[in-house]
C-alpha cells in the first residue's frame, strides 16, 4: 500500500462530486455537513444543507436560535441527537472558544456530539490533521483492501485505524479522508462494484483473491413492527397537537395524541386507552383514515389515524394546544405525522 495515498488523492481531485460543503474552508460548514452526512444519503443531505447554512449560517446563529427552530430545520433527516447536540456545541463554543471551532482533538472530543468520526472529520477535513476517519464507506473498503472477513461493523474500527494511520498522508489529508469516502460511494459499492474502474485495485487483497463482492459480510436487518393509534381531534380547522417529553425519541417534537397498541388489544381499544391517559378524556366516536408507515432505524411504525369526537375538550397549556393545519408547519414534528398532516390537508381542501 505504499502508493496507495497519492493514487487516492489524485483519482479524487480528478473524479470528486461537486456538492455543495465542498466549495467551503469554513470549519462549522464542514461540521454541519458531516453530522448531517453520518447515516444519510448524499443526495438527501443536499437540501437540508443549503437549507441550514442559509437559515444558521455561522455558530452565532445556531448558538442563538431556539432548539424548536433548529429541530424543524433538521426535520426529516431523523437522529435528531445530531441537531440537538450541535444547538449544544454551538453554544459553548460561543461561550468558551469566542464562537470558534477548536482544533485540539482533547477539546473537541469534550463537546456534545464529536464522537471519533465527527472529531476525525472536521481535523482532517477543515484543518488539515493527520486523523483517520471511518465510517460506513471507508469500512467497507478498508475491508476489502486488506480481505478482512466478517461484518462491517464498529468493532472492525479499532483494525481499520491501525490499518490506515501509517499510509495518512502528510498533507491534502481533506482529499485523502474525503477520497476513500468517495471511492466507497462511487466505485468500492456494497453491490455491484466497480473493481476495474478503482484505482487502487493493483493493492487490494480482495480483489486479487477474487472475493471483493463477499467482504463484506451481510447481515440481515431485522426491524421491529409497531403498531400505533393516533388520535386526530379537530375544533373547525385547528388540530390537537401535544409536545413529546423532553428526554427520549423525538424529545420536544409535537405529534397527535396516540399510542402504541399492547399485543392482543384492538386499535380501537389503544386509542381509547392511549387518550384517556395522555389527555384525560373519553372517546366517544372514531372515524378511520388511511394508515401510513414510517421506518426508523430498528424499527417501523405503522400510524392508524382516527378521527375522534371526545367526552370534553383537552387541556391547553404550553405542552398541548389547538394549531392550524398551516401553522402547525411551525412545529417540529416526525416524519410519520407529516404524512398524517399531508393527508388531513387533502382532505379540507
Amino acid at each position: 500500500m505504499k502508493d496507495l495515498s497519492q493514487q487516492l488523492i489524485l483519482w479524487f481531485k480528478k473524479n470528486k462530486r461537486s456538492l455543495p460543503w465542498r466549495t467551503t474552508n469554513d470549519p462549522y460548514k464542514i461540521w454541519i455537513s458531516e453530522i448531517m452526512l453520518q447515516q444519510t444519503t448524499v443526495n438527501a443531505v443536499i437540501s437540508y444543507y443549503e437549507r441550514w447554512i442559509r437559515r444558521f449560517p455561522n455558530i452565532k446563529s445556531l448558538s442563538s436560535a431556539r432548539a424548536s427552530a433548529v429541530l424543524k430545520e433538521w426535520q426529516g433527516l431523523g437522529y435528531y441527537s445530531r441537531a440537538r447536540n450541535a444547538h449544544k456545541a454551538a453554544k459553548i463554543m460561543i461561550q468558551r472558544f469566542q464562537g470558534r471551532i477548536p482544533c485540539q482533538k482533547e477539546i473537541l472530543r469534550q463537546l456534545p456530539g464529536f464522537g471519533p468520526y465527527t472529531t476525525g472529520a472536521v481535523l482532517s477535513i477543515a484543518f488539515g490533521q493527520r486523523e483517520p476517519i471511518v465510517d460506513a464507506n471507508v469500512r467497507r473498503v478498508m475491508m476489502r483492501l486488506a480481505a478482512m472477513r466478517g461484518a462491517a461493523t464498529a468493532k472492525q474500527d479499532i483494525k481499520i485505524e491501525k490499518l490506515l494511520i501509517p499510509i495518512l498522508p502528510k498533507k491534502d489529508m481533506s482529499a485523502f479522508n474525503q477520497g476513500l469516502m468517495e471511492l466507497g460511494a462511487l466505485i468500492c459499492r456494497p453491490q455491484e462494484v466497480l473493481c476495474l474502474q478503482c484505482p487502487l485495485r493493483s493493492c487490494c487483497q480482495a480483489y486479487a483473491q477474487g472475493i471483493q463482492e463477499i467482504i463484506p459480510e451481510r447481515t440481515k436487518k431485522v426491524l421491529v413492527r409497531k403498531d400505533v393509534a393516533v388520535a386526530i381531534l379537530m375544533n373547525g380547522e385547528k388540530v390537537f397537537i401535544q409536545r413529546r417529553p423532553a428526554k427520549g425519541l423525538l424529545a420536544n417534537f409535537w405529534e397527535f395524541p396516540g399510542g402504541k397498541k399492547e399485543r392482543k388489544e384492538s386499535l380501537l381499544k389503544a386509542l381509547e386507552r392511549e387518550i384517556f391517559e395522555e389527555i384525560g378524556v373519553k372517546l366517544l366516536e372514531a372515524r378511520p383514515l388511511p394508515s401510513v408507515k414510517h421506518f426508523y432505524t430498528k424499527f417501523c411504525v405503522r400510524l392508524y389515524p382516527f378521527i375522534c369526537t371526545v367526552s370534553a375538550g383537552p387541556r391547553i397549556d404550553q405542552a398541548h394546544r389547538w394549531v392550524s393545519l398551516e401553522d402547525i408547519s411551525k412545529y417540529p414534528v416526525a416524519s410519520g405525522t407529516v404524512k398524517i398532516i399531508d393527508m388531513l390537508k387533502e382532505r379540507i381542501s
